[in-house]
């Protein structure tokens, strides 16, 4: 029987196949061990469990130390070893690095509606603006 693999250990079972179309059907009684289930053993997971300690992974270290935030370039470094690069002059660096915008975004209002950056701000906005009205509906 091709059953005889699918299924777990039960002995006396009787197993009845029937086509329904023909109406044929065949009824035997099996004395031997069948398998019932044919699903795997779960593998027990080793060092996990209730008792284990999780490790927290820790962020980098924050300098505090006001002369060396004041004369080096902290968190620059991207290497394993090594310091922070110290800060040039002033002279040393270009001059659209002063100029640069760093306070808060300007709202669409108060933009010029002829600019690149208010189009870009507006398709943005649209976008924001679309998927909130949308968030909640289904497919």
């Amino acid at each position: 029987m091709a059953f005889r693999g699918l299924l777990n250990p039960v002995k006396g079972l009787n197993l009845c196949i029937s086509h329904s179309q023909s109406g044929l059907g065949v009824c035997t009684s099996l004395n031997v061990p069948v398998q019932l289930r044919g699903y795997a053993k779960k593998v027990a997971a080793k060092g996990k469990g209730k008792g284990m300690v999780k490790d927290v992974l820790k962020g980098p270290e924050v300098c505090k130390d006001p002369v060396k935030l004041t004369s080096h370039a902290v968190g620059v470094n991207i290497y394993k070893q090594g310091e922070d690069p110290p800060l040039k002059p002033k002279e040393e660096y270009p001059e659209w690095l002063f100029h640069l915008d760093l306070g808060p975004i300007k709202k669409i209002t108060e933009m010029e509606p002829e600019s690149h950056e208010y189009w870009k701000r507006l398709r943005k906005e649209h976008m924001w603006r679309f998927n909130r009205l949308h968030k909640g509906k289904k497919f």
